[in-house]
């Protein structure tokens, strides 16, 4: 029997959220993952709608929130509540957004025209190894192989842990800023983690010292790695590898805008 979550008390509801924060530590999702459904799931309890007009609600919300909210109602249902969620629903479909890309010759300006010494490797692990945000926050001096010249992901998105190539420029920067101290990479002037907002600022200021006018993200070097890949002819499946990409249909984004094949085509005229 469905439950009437309009009659719910305030405990009542607490211990569905209760049950919540279960199911999700349970799957290991991620931080970010996990407060986005807390979040979304409280206010469905508190504002009383059916799923349906609740998602009605997010109507003029891009595509991605809707799904993100669409997602969150059907986790909500079918592992706390133990109810099949209504698949007639409607999910709008995840629009086709193309990565920017740098150029090489772009990316060379940002890590030259950088001085600070950990900046720069954060601009090379983005760039060179083609790492998430959190990947490189995480990254430990252990997880560098500089014989075999491996890097060993350890915190990969998913918990899928992944072997990339320890790219020689990369490789020699490290050995150069190598320190004792067998912990992170990355330690800030006060003897802590490197936290998302300080990359997210050192890849926006860098780009505009460097001139560049695009919006550029810690994202956009890693989008970049896999693009100049792939116009260098490396195997799309060795890229979806070196990404840590679940789905191949991920990784195929990058042909979008890869200008290998376009530069092809702009020579037939």
């Amino acid at each position: 029997m469905a439950v009437d979550l309009s009659k719910l008390s305030p405990s009542e509801r607490y211990g569905l959220i209760g049950k919540l924060i279960e199911e999700i530590k349970l799957r290991k999702y991620s931080f970010q993952t996990g407060k986005a459904y807390l979040n979304i799931v409280k206010d469905f309890l508190k504002s009383g709608k059916t799923a349906r007009d609740f998602l009605l609600s997010y109507s003029n919300n891009s595509n991605s929130t809707m799904r993100s909210v669409y997602f969150a109602l059907k986790f909500f249902h079918e592992n706390v509540l133990d109810e099949k969620f209504d698949e007639k629903i409607p999910l709008a479909k995840k629009g086709l957004k193309l990565p920017v890309v740098l150029s090489k010759e772009e990316i060379i300006r940002m890590i030259e025209n950088t001085k600070n010494i950990k900046h720069k490797l954060v601009l090379m692990l983005l760039y060179y190894a083609g790492l998430r945000l959190s990947e490189i926050t995480n990254l430990k001096w252990s997880d560098t192989d500089f014989d075999r010249g491996l890097i060993h992901i350890k915190t990969a998105k998913g918990n899928r842990e992944r072997v990339v190539f320890l790219h020689e420029k990369l490789r020699d920067m490290l050995i150069a800023n190598k320190t004792d101290n067998d912990g992170l990479i990355l330690i800030s002037e006060r003897g802590s983690r490197y936290n998302k907002r300080t990359i997210q600022l050192i890849a926006l200021h860098t780009a505009k010292k460097a001139g560049i006018i695009k919006r550029v993200t810690p994202h956009t070097l890693r989008h970049s790695f896999a693009t100049h890949l792939l116009e260098g002819g490396a195997d799309i499946r060795y890229i979806q590898q070196l990404l840590g990409h679940k789905n191949l249909q991920t990784t195929q984004i990058y042909t979008h805008v890869a200008n290998k094949d376009i530069k092809r085509l702009a020579n037939l005229l």
